[in-house]
């Protein structure tokens, strides 16, 4: 049994890892700047904390006799929230160099941070038909502004604490995690739950259209929460060091993805296009040759398996919410 701290706790990829944690017999202790009552997941044999975790004190308290530390602490959301709080994004390095510091100062022997795919150069993901993003395309460093800047900033930073101070730390980037549990309206909802969600709505309510943002052409990969959190324990309890994605290498463009929940819901709609919508970058999908080489593993779950149990999750929030 390991003493075990996740930070960002009460979100969605932090409620399933501390779940897959309890499950593997680890004693976690669980924290974020949410009350309680505001997580996703309250798992009661945890030791759950609400914090502010940009204090450096708050940080000192919660990682006192802890062995491994998961910080998935962020301000984030999908693009609609990405693009409109781009300084609110970058607000999360204070999360980052705290607990990092803190982590040093009372001998965490591990530290993994959550890092995403908007750290890749832009010029490399101006068309649909993207090349897979290989780890080392971060550079000449041109990251989504805001979120993107503060992740790469925190991945260097992590690795000048392994160079300077031999910490063990981890560094995984996620591509467009989705599953049931997660955000699926108010604005921080990413695609998936997005369009889940709008479908969900179109045949409940007897509507015969949706709105896309974009035109539709533009490209992405997703990955099932299930494999988010295998990926990442596997990162964590590894030798890796470097940064290493952590995504689905299936790319499908948002019209596809549409098609897919549509045949999942038994529907028909028409689709209405918003080109004016933050719609991020035009193409982005992740290149696995590296985890393949170094862990031997990639995601498997399908889009279709995974996107089936979320978009009834959904539907059935819906519902829930319309009683």
């Amino acid at each position: 049994m390991k003493k075990v701290l996740v930070t960002g706790a009460g979100g969605f990829i932090g409620g399933w890892l501390v779940a897959h944690l309890l499950e593997q017999g680890e004693n976690v202790t669980a924290v974020d700047i949410k009350p309680l009552n505001q997580w996703f997941q309250l798992h009661q044999s945890a030791k759950n904390l609400s914090y502010d975790l940009a204090n450096l004190d708050n940080c000192l308290k919660v990682t006192k006799n802890i062995e491994y530390v998961y910080n998935l602490a962020a301000d984030m959301g999908g693009m609609g929230f990405i693009e409109n709080n781009k300084a609110l994004c970058m607000l999360s390095v204070l999360v980052n160099t705290h607990l990092i510091l803190a982590s040093k100062r009372n001998g965490v022997k591990r530290y993994f941070f959550a890092s995403s795919a908007c750290v890749y150069n832009a010029d490399k993901q101006k068309d649909s038909n993207v090349t897979a993003l290989k780890e080392e395309d971060s550079y000449p460093a041109m990251p989504e502004d805001g979120y993107g800047w503060e992740k790469l900033f925190s991945e260097r930073m992590c690795n000048h604490f392994y160079q300077d101070f031999g910490m063990e730390v981890r560094v995984g980037r996620y591509h467009n995690v989705y599953g049931p549990l997660g955000t699926w309206t108010g604005g921080r909802e990413k695609a998936p739950a997005a369009l889940c969600r709008k479908i969900a709505e179109a045949n409940i309510l007897g509507l015969n259209a949706i709105e896309i943002w974009g035109d539709g052409n533009q490209t992405r990969s997703f990955m099932y929460i299930d494999d988010c959190i295998e990926g990442t324990i596997k990162l964590m309890e590894s030798d890796i060091r470097q940064p290493i994605n952590i995504g689905s290498s299936r790319m499908v463009s948002i019209n596809e993805l549409v098609e897919i929940i549509l045949k999942i819901a038994n529907s028909k709609v028409d689709l209405i296009y918003d080109i004016k919508a933050p719609k991020g970058v035009r193409g982005r999908n992740s290149d696995n040759s590296k985890i393949l080489e170094l862990l031997n593993w990639e995601p498997s779950i399908s889009l279709e398996v995974g996107l089936h149990k979320t978009y009834f999750w959904i539907r059935e929030q819906i519902k829930n919410a319309k009683k």
